[in-house]
This record gives C-alpha cells, structure tokens and sequence, in this order.
C-alpha cells in the first residue's frame, strides 16, 4: 500500500487549503481512510476518516465545521478540504488507512495500518 499526501504549504489564519492523499496498492472497500496530524512535541492525532464504501465520515471535534473529508473513487484519492485556519492546525498531516471490515466503526486511536510519508500545514497569524 502507498499512500502519498500533498497539498501543504504556508497559509494565513483564516485561509483554505485542500490536502490531497494518493492511494495505491489494494481495494479499499472494507476500509477507511483518513487524516491524522502532528504538531511539534506533541502526539499524531485524529482530524478526519472516511469509509471508503459508504463514504460516512468521522470528524475530530477541533476541525468539526471547518474541515471537510471527501473520497475520489475513481482515482483512488482522498481530499481534506479545511478552511477557517488557526495557528493551531499547524501539524505535519499524515495520510492514512485502516481496515474496518464489514461494519467496524471510524478509529481515532494513532494506530492505523498504513502511512503516507506527511506533509507540512503553517498557519501564521
């Protein structure tokens, strides 16, 4: 499995930015993925899954409202469209999959199967 994140930059508090993660490798039926962030000094934590049959999703409650997950289909794509930036989204974002099998339920722990190589988001005030 490769999953391959870009999108990433230098924002200002308030600006959008769409982060795009490249999935490769397998089928993903009975899985999720998602996002999870790391800022400096801190643990990676859970921002945003999908499933990726359904397409139901799992928000953490800091980005609820202001970030919004979405699945390509088609191209094997996952997007985190976040928007209303803080300083405090500032975190390496990390791509991810997990498998759910059939009816499993979006994780937030940090321990899912596979990882992308991340990629930075500054929020400067």
């Amino acid at each position: 499995v490769q999953l391959v994140e870009s999108g990433g930059g230098l924002v200002q508090t308030g600006d959008s930015l769409r982060l795009s993660c490249a999935a490769s490798g397998r089928t993903f039926k009975n899985y999720a993925l998602g996002w999870f962030r790391q800022a400096p000094g801190q643990e990676r934590e859970f921002v945003a899954g999908i499933r990726w049959s359904n397409g139901s999703t799992a928000y953490a409650d800091s980005v609820q409202g202001r970030f919004t997950i979405s699945r390509d289909i088609a191209k094997l794509m996952v997007h985190l469209q976040m928007s209303s930036l803080k300083p405090e989204d500032t975190a390496v974002y990390y791509c991810a999959t997990d498998y759910l099998g059939t009816y499993g339920q979006i994780r937030v722990r940090n321990d899912w199967d596979y990882w992308g190589q991340g990629t930075q988001v500054t929020v400067s005030s």
